[in-house]
C-alpha cells in the first residue's frame, strides 16, 4: 500500500469519526430543566424544597451519558486501531497493538450496548 493511499484512508476515517462525533453531538438531548412547570411553580410559592427530575429520570440521564462517552471512546479506539492497522506495514507487533485496539473498541460498543441493562438493574434493586 502506497503513501498516498494510506494519506487517503487515513483522511476518509477522520472525515467518519468527525461526522459521527457531530451527528452525536447534535442528537443529543438538552440537560436542563423545563421551564416554569407545575413543580416549578409549586417551589416558587410553597418554602418546600422539591426536586426538579425524579429518581428515575435522572437515571435515564446518566443512562445517556454513559452511552454517549462509551460510543466516543470506543469510535476513538477503533480509529486508533485502523490507523495502527494501516501503518503497520506488515511489522508483527504493530499489527498486535492495532488488533488490541479493536479488542478495545469492541469492548467499548459492548459496554454501551450493555449500560441500559445494568442501569436497568440497578434502578430495580433502588426501587424507581
Amino acid at each position: 500500500m502506497n503513501r498516498r493511499t494510506i494519506l487517503r484512508v487515513a483522511t476518509r476515517t477522520g472525515t467518519t469519526l468527525a461526522a459521527v462525533s457531530l451527528a452525536m453531538a447534535l442528537g443529543a438531548a438538552p440537560a436542563f430543566a423545563e421551564p416554569q412547570t407545575a413543580a416549578a411553580r409549586q417551589i416558587a410559592a410553597d418554602p418546600q424544597i422539591l426536586a426538579v427530575y425524579s429518581l428515575p429520570q435522572i437515571i435515564t440521564n446518566i443512562t445517556n451519558w454513559i452511552i454517549g462517552i462509551l460510543l466516543g471512546v470506543a469510535t476513538l479506539f477503533l480509529t486508533i486501531g485502523g490507523l495502527r492497522y494501516l501503518a503497520a506495514g506488515g511489522d508483527p507487533t504493530e499489527v498486535e497493538k492495532a488488533k488490541s485496539a479493536f479488542k478495545s473498541a469492541l469492548i467499548g460498543y459492548a459496554l454501551a450496548v450493555l449500560a441500559p441493562v445494568l442501569l436497568g438493574i440497578v434502578r430495580g434493586w433502588i426501587g424507581g
